[in-house]
């Protein structure tokens, strides 16, 4: 999540290892004791923060457990269900980095290469030099290139009720690329950090360049068939739509934490904007799954690894990011009362969701909500992730 999901742009902002067989899943989390202080999170993110819905999904050391709040259509008060799909946001990033990084461990770029060495001429004028910058300093946030959602006219035309005129609009990557580097270079390469959709979506860019095939084909072939991720997908540009079982997706186009403000339906949408940076769709199953195989060194080789969870301190750059956090290559550590947890959280309007979990991925919480806004919350449903993470991770540990 970046600070444009804070001011409501609608830019994408912002299971067990497979040889393991799944336990049963409780049909109600409050049937389950031992998961009693998240469902109460996921209850009063409804009551208390007046999201529409919740739902989460926990695996520990082999066991699953499903819990949910509200409603997942609050016109017909359908619930949620654990196939149901939703729009990811940032933790598409996530799986491009690791992509980037499964390519370099077959010997076919370095995380050292230049973005000018794999898109020449593309990152050039107005204070860039793609020669200088590189794909590592992509991943980690550390290019300086300006996130295209701070262009003015970006933010004038997705910014409050102008969303609901433009929301299909579609962009070609290329051009979300020429909208981030119309704005000046925000730091040097390699002298700050300030989190950037721009990066992803060159990062998205260079996979295409070197295995020569469309990133959706890429995620395909490298997760969602090996991990058997059947609700895991790119969309194309023109699919507006959720394919599969999926609820409503409500916005409230404004500031995260005024309990006013009208909610509008905005479940369709282009994609497009968030290409490489926060268009994927998956459900809580499909992430947990991934993020387990990912933690549990399944994904990566160990000098990869290494490199992914190299974290920097985003306190260093001249935007603040989520509290308590830090950021490697396309992953993110969040420090609780009771230790950190790793993995990814991803904003887009009206879906934001959360995926973490310990650093060898036995213990992970995955968890959605079809709102993107929590009443008396300045970090809107951030700060109710990290309710759920401490009743998770920490509540029992304290009891």
């Amino acid at each position: 999540m970046n600070t444009t999901a804070r001011t409501a742009v609608s830019i994408a902002l912002a299971g067990a290892l497979l040889a393991s067989a799944p336990a049963a899943m409780a049909a109600d989390g409050k049937h389950n004791p031992a998961h009693k202080g998240l469902q109460a999170a996921l209850d009063q993110a409804v009551t208390v923060n007046g999201l529409p819905g919740v739902t989460a999904e926990v695996r520990h050391d082999g066991s699953t457990w499903y819990g949910q709040a509200g409603a997942a259509d609050t016109a017909t008060g359908q619930k949620f269900h654990p196939q149901d799909r939703f729009r990811i946001g940032s933790t598409t990033k996530t799986f491009v980095a690791t992509a980037l990084l499964q390519l370099e461990a077959e010997g076919k770029l370095a995380m050292d290469d230049s973005v000018e060495q794999w898109l020449p001429g593309l990152v050039d004028g107005n204070g860039y030099d793609g020669s200088k910058i590189t794909i590592r300093q992509l991943l980690n946030h550390t290019s300086g290139i300006a996130n295209f959602a701070m262009d003015d006219t970006v933010a004038t035309e997705f910014r409050g009720e102008a969303f609901l005129q433009h929301r299909f609009d579609q962009f070609t990557p290329r051009q979300l690329v020429a909208i981030g580097i119309g704005v000046k270079p925000r730091f040097a390469p390699g002298t700050s950090w300030e989190y950037s959709d721009t990066n992803y979506v060159l990062a998205a860019l260079i996979v295409e360049q070197a295995t020569g095939h469309r990133l959706a084909q890429e995620i395909a072939d490298r997760f969602a068939k090996p991990l058997h991720l059947k609700s895991t997908y790119e969309p194309a540009a023109d699919d507006t739509g959720i394919r599969g079982p999926h609820g409503r997706f409500y916005s409230k186009l404004g500031p995260f934490n005024d309990p006013a403000l009208p909610v509008y339906d905005v479940t369709e949408l282009s994609p497009s904007w968030g290409y490489g940076s926060g268009d994927m769709i998956s459900t809580v199953g499909d992430l947990s799954t991934f993020f387990q195989a990912l933690l549990g060194g399944r994904l990566l080789p160990q000098a990869q690894m290494a490199e992914m969870f190299t974290m920097k301190d985003p306190t260093v750059g001249p935007t603040g990011w989520i509290p308590n956090s830090h950021y490697g290559l396309g992953i993110g550590s969040i420090k609780l009362s009771c230790g950190e947890v790793w993995g990814m959280g991803g904003a887009i309007n009206g879906s934001w969701s959360y995926t973490f979990g310990t650093r060898d991925g036995r213990h992970l919480m995955a968890t959605q909500v079809n709102g993107d806004w929590a009443n008396g919350e300045d970090w809107g449903p951030v700060a109710v992730f990290t309710k759920e993470l401490e009743a998770e991770f920490c509540g029992e540990a304290k009891s």
